[in-house]
């Protein structure tokens, strides 16, 4: 068995595997939301209701991709349901790669300001570092064009906009709040990176401005 395989499309692509895939991203978006629970639940008390869609980053992310392997899993027959599932995968791969490079960098980060990496710092480290390569990982098997992927990076440009126009961002040290023109730079910086790195992997897998139909053989 060469090293290749383990990233080839027969096991990717294997039913198997996207559906252990979609389980575990499922189980991570919930615990996502309920680790956003706390600040929901302040944001909704305190601020108008329209806000509480931006306040879960990481979680939504997750829960994009998640619906993006179903769409591989059942693929869409109507063109209207494959624009659909085209948008989420666009939404996908840009929120993914973003918010989970986001989490890795403000905790490293963090560590550079004086605040040590706690032991569960190290579990958000390694999930997250899964988000973001995972993303990257399916582009090829996404039936997205580039163009799809200008809906999405308006979407999470806005989502950086309410977050530091209304200070719904996710909680931050002391330290990050006392710079926190810095995260809010790197933070529209890392969604402009991230739209350009989803931008790259779809033309590297071979697509343009056009989309192609998916395989039709998940098997």
């Amino acid at each position: 068995m060469s090293l290749s395989w383990l990233w080839s499309r027969a096991l990717l692509t294997d039913r198997r595997i996207l559906w252990l895939l979609f389980i575990s991203n499922l189980v991570g978006t919930v615990y996502g939301y309920y680790w956003y629970w706390g600040q929901l639940v302040s944001v909704w008390s305190t601020q108008p209701a329209w806000q509480i869609v931006f306040v879960p980053d990481s979680p939504t992310g997750s829960l994009f991709f998640t619906l993006a392997l179903l769409g591989l899993l059942f693929p869409p027959a109507s063109r209207l349901m494959r624009g659909v599932v085209r948008l989420i995968e666009a939404l996908a791969i840009v929120t993914s790669v973003k918010y989970g490079v986001w989490a890795i960098s403000i905790i490293f980060w963090d560590a550079a300001l004086g605040n040590p990496i706690e032991p569960l710092s190290w579990m958000l480290i390694a999930s997250h570092g899964v988000m973001a390569i995972e993303a990257l990982l399916y582009v090829r098997f996404f039936s997205l064009g580039t163009l799809w992927l200008i809906p999405a990076a308006i979407w999470t440009f806005t989502n950086d906009t309410v977050d530091y126009t209304y200070g719904i961002f996710p909680y931050l040290s002391l330290q990050h709040l006392a710079i926190i023109d810095q995260v809010r730079n790197f933070t529209f910086g890392l969604t402009a990176v991230s739209v350009l790195a989803g931008w790259l992997a779809i033309r590297g897998s071979g697509r343009g401005a056009r989309s192609t139909d998916r395989p039709e053989d998940m098997s």
